[in-house]
């Protein structure tokens, strides 16, 4: 039997609510409406950290963080960790990772340089849009010239720390010299349409498609780095939004009161910012449609596993913030993840409790081989047939020095001083209120911290004996 080519289309920072499968009716996403249609959605999928550089590596190796020792930002992910890549070679595969794979810190490196291969075969890394001399600028150089000095969404706040301090300038303009601010506002693409860094990804894996559909099975990534702050695109995408119609958040009374009239937080502010947001998933909405269609040109449709996923989420104004992080809340931590598998009957929608851990795990069964031992995630191609045993109590996130458990209906919070979260999201889906001093929860609570006990000591991972002594 042939093993399935795998694309794995992964996004950054896009929310579980921004789909229209998921129920958004704001939002533009037609093509990943349709990819959901045809596959499998998994509507309660957490990360498992809340920032990009832990949650990548946590998914592509199939470990928590804490296991794998990298729980915040800034540790570089050990050449030899052996990740999804590593495992499918085994079995002959080729493997591709285009664009974001923030494996390395970004700000203080050569981006000319070779960057560590980590088992894939093809590499055109660039993890911000514009901002180093990179493969996208190299892809752009040779397209457009004299567009380079429009792709630049900013000057990161590190990097130019860094600059500073060691003297260094690699040339790039950026539209100010002075460190950007992610969320000040929208901006519109400097560039024509088809330059933008959602399009050099999609591009240059529509070429990569094309170059092995003789050489299968292959394994590529699609690492977009949309809807990341800042918002930066084309105007032809924030053409299809009205943004006086967006809505706000939902917040209670005593949130809503804090915020001002006009600047950051207000109306205007949020729904400016909500404005190019879901302008920049639509984008990727767009180009992921044209790999899609590359696909089926190729008659590859039939023997490709399709993976959507992102690496956390976006609070969007929720909680009076921008951004991500801890304390991992829904908006953080649950993201979309979607699976299409030509050869499994599809359920379009699955509640269960599934965490990002789970998807290499399910990639490797689905590739008829063995997954091996250490690996903390479970496959999801049982619940992709339809069988809905041994299904997961809850998902752990953790970062350095707090841990939290979602279960369907709660979010328990612990920190390494012993303080305490507790939230119903049933009854508090914005997860306001914290719950646990109440009395009323005293007993939730307890049962919480047994199943969080249970959960660490089932993700322990011992060494292989030798022999008995």
């Amino acid at each position: 039997m042939q093993r399935p080519n795998i694309l794995l289309l992964y996004v950054d920072q896009m929310r579980w609510d921004c789909l229209g499968a998921h129920g958004n009716r704001e939002i533009n996403t037609h093509n990943l409406d349709k990819l959901a249609s045809q596959g499998t959605s998994f509507t309660h999928h957490f990360v498992q950290h809340p920032l990009c550089m832990p949650s990548r590596v946590s998914m592509l190796s199939g470990q928590y963080p804490a296991t794998l020792g990298i729980t915040h930002m800034g540790v570089p992910v050990p050449e030899d960790l052996s990740i999804l890549p590593t495992f499918l070679k085994q079995a002959g595969y080729t493997t591709a990772n285009i664009g974001k794979l923030h494996f390395q810190p970004h700000p203080n490196r050569e981006h000319r340089d070779l960057h560590p291969a980590y088992d894939f075969d093809h590499l055109e890394i660039s993890d911000e849009p514009g901002v180093y001399e990179d493969a996208y600028r190299a892809w752009a150089r040779t397209k457009k010239s004299h567009q380079m000095d429009s792709l630049s969404v900013g000057l990161p706040p590190a990097t130019k720390v860094w600059y500073d301090l060691m003297g260094e300038d690699d040339g790039v303009i950026h539209p100010s010299n002075e460190p950007r601010n992610d969320f000040d506002c929208t901006k519109v693409f400097r560039g024509d349409d088809d330059m933008t860094h959602t399009a050099f990804v999609a591009e240059q894996t529509q070429e990569y498609l094309r170059q092995h559909v003789n050489r299968q099975p292959f394994l590529c990534i699609a690492g977009f780095y949309s809807p990341h702050a800042p918002m930066v695109v084309p105007q032809k995408y924030l053409d299809l939004y009205e943004q006086n119609r967006l809505s706000l958040p939902n917040y209670p009374p005593e949130i809503d009161a804090q915020r001002p009239a006009t600047g950051d937080f207000s109306d205007d502010h949020l729904r400016d910012i909500k404005h190019g947001y879901y302008a920049m998933i639509s984008e990727v909405d767009d180009h992921i449609g044209r790999i899609l269609e590359t696909l089926e040109e190729l008659g590859l449709v039939e023997n490709t596993i399709i993976v959507f996923t992102s690496d956390h989420g976006e609070w969007l104004g929720d909680h009076l913030r921008f951004s991500k992080g801890y304390p991992a809340d829904d908006s953080a931590s649950r993201v979309p993840l979607i699976i299409r598998h030509p050869h499994n009957a599809h359920t379009n929608n699955i509640e269960a409790i599934v965490e990002s851990i789970d998807i290499v795990p399910t990639l490797l069964e689905c590739a008829m081989m063995q997954i091996p031992t250490h690996l903390q995630g479970q496959s999801l191609l049982p619940l992709l047939r339809g069988v809905q045993d041994s299904i997961k109590q809850c998902a752990l996130v953790e970062g350095k020095g707090w841990k939290n458990i979602r279960t369907r209906r709660y979010r328990y919070l612990v920190h390494d001083d012993g303080s305490e979260g507790l939230w119903d999201i049933e009854n508090d889906a914005g997860e306001y209120h914290n719950l646990a001093d109440d009395r009323d929860y005293q007993k939730i609570l307890n049962e919480l911290r047994h199943l969080m006990l249970q959960k660490l000591l089932q993700k322990e991972r011992s060494k292989r004996r030798a022999f008995p002594y």
